[in-house]
């Protein structure tokens, strides 16, 4: 059975997330009806896996899933079919490739990199609504810059876990995050950029939120190493919502898509 690997972006709004779900819309649920349509073994019930699972109301520019067909297929007709047959979900097949039987696109993953967006103004957002999370107050970027040098690096990240999380351990290496502005009509636009090998379930929306606490000046920079070391979810700040968070590329060796 050939294998492909397919990189994938997606508008999480009218999704429950990435994974399926028994009667709610899922994107794995939306390319896998469409698949079915292409493939036998998908029409019978066969399974994509992704290299990351995002939440509801999640975006995505560049997921990466693989799948294992009946057929061999030409990428670009691949690709074709595919988006014709998504169509109209909110979901784009973007690259195809043929990859070998030992590619996965979970395990083989190296590396993940989000995005998440605030736009700090007192005017309602509407241009990007769905895209970013809107905060009234202006925000102390270099007080949450402070704050988030504190959790790069390997570090037990139990604060900043979902109690749904399913990893085996909470340790995890952050190798980045870089928060930067941008000029935004009427206000400011903030951005987070994190990358590590791995996320817990919703550990970049748990920092985000906290983040954002330091930035309004509710919280001192310091209270985030506090807030870390104690290892206890009841001392994050609140997980900030979904709509500002998009992951934005996985990294393998060798590219497959390179």
């Amino acid at each position: 059975m050939p294998r492909y690997a397919f990189r994938v972006e997606y508008d999480g709004a009218p999704f429950s997330g990435w994974q399926a779900q028994r009667d709610l819309p899922s994107v794995q649920d939306a390319i896998e009806t469409a698949l079915g349509r292409l493939d036998a073994g998908f029409a019978q019930g066969a399974r994509i896996a992704a290299a990351g699972r995002t939440d509801a109301g999640v975006h995505a520019s560049s997921q990466v899933f693989h799948a294992d067909l009946l057929r061999d297929w030409s990428p670009f007709r691949l690709s074709e079919a595919l988006n014709w047959h998504l169509s109209p979900a909110p979901v784009a097949i973007t690259a195809v490739v043929p990859v070998g039987e030992d590619f996965h696109a979970r395990f083989s993953a190296l590396e993940r990199r989000y995005s998440f967006r605030i736009v700090a103004r007192r005017a309602p957002v509407v241009a990007d609504r769905g895209r970013v999370w809107h905060v009234r107050q202006p925000l102390d970027v270099e007080a949450m810059r402070h704050a988030a040098a504190h959790l790069v690096g390997r570090h037990d990240f139990t604060t900043f876990r979902s109690a749904m999380c399913q990893s085996k351990s909470p340790v995890k290496t952050l190798d980045q995050i870089t928060i930067t502005t941008h000029d935004y009509p009427a206000g400011q636009e903030i951005r987070f950029f994190l990358r590590a090998r791995s996320f817990l379930h919703n550990q970049v929306r748990s920092i985000v939120g906290t983040l954002e606490r330091v930035g309004v000046g509710a919280w001192p920079p310091e209270r985030v190493a506090t807030a870390l070391a104690a290892r206890d979810r009841a001392a994050c700040g609140p997980v900030s919502p979904p709509q500002g968070l998009s992951l934005d590329g996985v990294t393998y060796d060798p590219d497959p898509f390179a």
